[in-house]
């Protein structure tokens, strides 16, 4: 007889989007942005990484991490969505932040990202030139090392973080 083999990727899909957009109501309802959203740590005892910005503009503070993370941990003790003995740490997105939505990318033209695309051949850092595009059909231009301009439709970017030099 041969061995049974379940796969859960789907369900697991599922249950990460939904905490996700569990988390980012509760951080709307702050007035915060959910940036990135990590899961890690082991079945019994799961770790959320959650990075956050603030709308103003203005640096993420401290109080602005412990306001979000007694807010989420509530949220998640309530409807019992992760368990019982989780982790949850609220930051900053710091200094390369991830770059998501066409909001993140028009926010910081004139940086430079690490991206991630076959478009690129790969990952490439880049400057960000602009962004254009109607909802949904944002296209990035972006400025190769060796000063080539290429338009990238954002749907195509499969990982982008602001590039920071020491």
């Amino acid at each position: 007889m041969l061995p049974h083999i379940f796969c859960y990727y789907g369900l697991r899909r599922n249950v990460n989007e939904a905490l996700e957009q569990l988390v980012a109501e509760e951080l709307d309802r702050l007035g915060f942005d959910l940036v990135e959203m990590r899961h890690g740590g082991s079945r019994s005892r799961p770790t959320l990484q959650v990075r956050i910005d603030r709308r103003d503009g203005q640096p993420v503070v401290v109080d602005d991490c412990a306001v979000a993370s007694r807010a989420i941990e509530e949220r998640l003790d309530a409807e019992q969505s992760v368990g019982e003995r989780y982790v949850l740490e609220v930051s900053s997105p710091g200094v390369e932040r991830a770059l998501r939505r066409a909001s993140d990318w028009r926010r910081f033209v004139g940086q430079r990202a690490n991206v991630l695309s076959p478009l690129l051949g790969g990952r490439q850092e880049v400057e960000i030139v602009e962004v254009a595009g109607d909802p949904g059909a944002e296209m990035i231009k972006v400025r190769t090392p060796k000063g080539e301009e290429q338009n990238i439709p954002l749907a195509e970017v499969r990982e982008a973080r602001l590039a920071f030099h020491w």
